[in-house]
């Protein structure tokens, strides 16, 4: 072999193997590259399951596109005229008890040995039209971006967890959160950047009962005139439920002129339904000034009745709810626990602002809710303080005939306001 030919030869081989040498390179990062990827992939997977509860079913997808598309075309509804209907077919209830995150012990019957749970299956069918059926992912859709606050007391507060458990299962667990400021719970759908809020103010207006944990006062004071303190939590909602009822229900309170902070305030007792009527004017006069009316949409929950006289009902004198587990069936039934003097002095502040250009909605809870006598806690609650023996004899004499067990009636009117949120803004 010649000198030239083996040089050619020699540049052949050498440049044969730079070739290999570069082509197992490129194979190498191609080989590293994939197994980067295939880890990449598999780690998202990974951290998506984690993240997320069990994808819906066909099922799920079907109804919430029925639901939107009933929104869609959805008449008015008057949903203050008609009855309970027993629904086993349907998916009442509309969430679980042990399956809501932020679920309250004073609400959770079946929890505390609560064994009759036909409570939870009554659905409310108005008598010309139907109620929205309740759609959490559209709900949720609505209020991104957005505050829904509730103000008022523990059956305000009970409406509030009805509604943290109506989106609860819709809300992957790592992309929710509750937190607490005083007088203040804010429930937070990270993903929808929106927040679903209780604020505590039992009696709208400043008084000795605002503490949200010590406020079980024997003598109720208000300061009727005052009511900034609270007022500023809620001036930026996008959303206004209010309820304040239950706290007034004595025949006297005393109302401050001055403040809690120094010693030369001027008291006076004054007629409920006049303290009543003051604080209610407190409230519009804010709302008038500081609500931008354009963008917030302002409920007011009419109130709450309680079921405390079971011979109202036809039962026996002495009883109340205790036991109960059926709904009235007399129509119109009207209990005590009800003053229409109040709920007429709501309707007319309300009246005097729709004149001023404030339109808050009413949502007439009541006369729905008389029905349900079935649907308290009873003796079925966590009990804040030791039983006594005396109290273990006579299981009716502790029983809470006020709150409402959950699932329950709060639902009810929370598909109320939820059928107003959407067909009030069409």
């Amino acid at each position: 072999m010649g000198k030239s030919s083996y040089t050619q030869s020699h540049s052949q081989l050498l440049s044969s193997s730079s070739n290999s040498t570069r082509l197992g390179s490129i194979r190498t990062i191609f080989q590293l590259l994939t197994i980067l990827l295939t880890t990449l992939i598999i780690s998202i997977l990974y951290i998506s399951q984690d993240n997320k509860e069990p994808s819906p079913s066909l099922e799920d997808h079907a109804r919430e596109r029925d639901t939107l598309e009933q929104i869609q075309t959805f008449p008015k509804c008057d949903y203050l005229l008609g009855k309970w209907v027993y629904d086993n077919e349907t998916l009442y209830p509309l969430y679980k008890e042990n399956e809501c995150s932020f679920m309250s012990d004073q609400l959770a019957c079946e929890k505390f040995g609560r064994k009759d749970l036909s409570y939870q299956k009554w659905r409310w069918q108005p008598q010309n039209c139907d109620l929205l059926r309740f759609n959490a992912t559209a709900l949720l859709e609505k209020i991104r971006n957005k505050r829904v606050v509730y103000v008022g007391d523990s059956l305000n507060r009970g409406q509030w967890i009805s509604m943290i458990c109506l989106v609860d299962s819709s809300i992957p667990s790592k992309l929710k959160s509750m937190h607490t400021f005083d007088s203040l719970s804010v429930f937070t759908a990270l993903e929808y950047n929106a927040t679903i809020e209780f604020y505590w103010a039992p009696l709208l207006v400043e008084s000795n009962s605002d503490d949200p944990v010590m406020h079980r006062v024997t003598e109720r004071t208000v300061r009727t005139q005052a009511i900034e303190k609270h007022a500023k939590h809620w001036t930026h909602a996008d959303f206004l439920i209010f309820d304040s009822y239950l706290w007034w229900r004595r025949p006297f309170l005393k109302v401050l002129w001055g403040n809690f902070e120094r010693p030369d305030g001027i008291y006076k007792e004054v007629e409920m339904l006049r303290s009543y009527e003051l604080a209610l004017r407190t409230w519009s006069d804010w709302l008038e000034i500081h609500v931008n009316h354009s963008r917030t949409q302002i409920f007011w929950m009419s109130m709450s009745p309680t079921h405390e006289r079971s011979e109202e009902w036809g039962g026996e004198n002495g009883e109340n709810c205790y036991n109960e587990t059926e709904p009235i069936k007399k129509k119109d039934y009207w209990g005590s626990g009800s003053d229409p003097n109040m709920m007429r002095l709501v309707e007319t502040e309300i009246e005097t602002l729709k004149k001023k250009g404030i339109n808050i909605q009413l949502i007439n809870i009541t006369q729905l809710s008389e029905y349900r006598k079935d649907a308290h806690p009873s003796i079925h609650r966590r009990q804040w303080e030791p039983l006594t023996q005396h109290q273990l004899s006579n299981p009716s004499g502790y029983a809470d005939c006020i709150h409402w067990c959950l699932p329950g009636v709060p639902d009810t009117w929370n598909e109320i306001l939820f059928t107003l949120i959407f067909t009030n803004s069409l």
